[in-house]
């Protein structure tokens, strides 16, 4: 594993984003990017697969995440500007082709980028996101986010995470403590999740309504993996079903989890590497 880190440009100045990355520099390039309030250490399972195949796996922790620098405007933290923060690592990466691996927020930055003119986008995995997300979901979402909890130790932060993601799937032990120990931050009085309470903001500071993608998924002529679990509430199935209509979509179900799977069993596992080598 190694660590990476640019300077990217938003509307307010620099700011520093970083990464870790698997597999051979000169592989073919894999970016996985992350939900709302995760970071780029959830893909280290898919990410050691795909780089023993000799793919170059690059998992960003999106601005105002994990290792990446926090905004200074909170009404910043926008699909929109996270695109522009990865273009700066596209760039970087420098590759003719890069497939996509997205789950949630990742998946719909993966779509905006899908629609720029001149794109490197080979393939796409859209994990348990699509083109309609209902209000409910949103509405559920902004309730527990940025809250800023402060927890006594890892313990307790582990809990919560088993809680409030239990519909990742059936992790197991040593897979939630791995998630807890890169969703924590040391902050007086114990530790933190490791994001910044603000980006939240935007979801808080208007009236939540449903997103309405359609028109972004219609545009979007890249082979696509879309993953479903079972019990998401966020990929509703009639709108998993619709988008699957399209030519090139591959609409995959898993059961016994809802929003979003974790990525981490091996049959998930081989479900994303065997789209990748298709």
């Amino acid at each position: 594993m190694r660590h990476g880190a640019l300077r990217w440009l938003s509307t307010t100045g620099f700011h520093t984003m970083r990464w870790v990355e698997w597999g051979p520099e000169d592989g073919a390039p894999v970016l996985c990017v992350h939900g709302l309030t995760r970071n780029g250490r959830d893909f280290d399972i898919l990410a050691q697969a795909l780089a023993a195949e000799g793919r170059r796996v690059i998992c960003p922790d999106l601005p105002g995440r994990g290792g990446s620098d926090w905004l200074l405007q909170t009404s910043l933290y926008q699909p929109p500007i996270y695109v522009a923060a990865l273009a700066h690592l596209l760039a970087r990466i420098d590759a003719p082709c890069v497939d996509w691996v997205g789950t949630s927020l990742g998946g719909i930055c993966g779509m905006l980028a899908a629609i720029i003119p001149g794109h490197p986008i080979r393939r796409m995995v859209l994990n348990d996101v699509g083109a309609f997300i209902p209000k409910e979901s949103l509405e559920r979402i902004r309730d527990y986010v940025g809250t800023d909890r402060v927890f006594p130790d890892l313990g307790a932060l582990e809990f919560y995470l088993r809680r409030v993601h239990a519909s990742f799937g059936a992790l197991e032990d040593g897979q939630w403590r791995h998630l807890a120990e890169h969703s924590a931050r040391s902050v007086e009085g114990g530790v933190a999740l490791h994001y910044d309470p603000g980006i939240a903001r935007p979801m808080q500071d208007a009236s939540v309504e449903a997103l309405d993608l359609w028109a972004i998924w219609e545009a979007i002529t890249v082979p696509v993996l879309l993953i479903r679990g079972a019990d998401s509430d966020l990929l509703p199935v009639d709108v998993a079903t619709r988008m699957a209509k399209r030519d090139g979509v591959c609409l995959v179900e898993i059961s016994n989890a809802g929003h979003a799977p974790a990525l981490m069993a091996q049959d998930q596992v081989e479900l994303v590497g065997d789209f990748l080598r298709g």
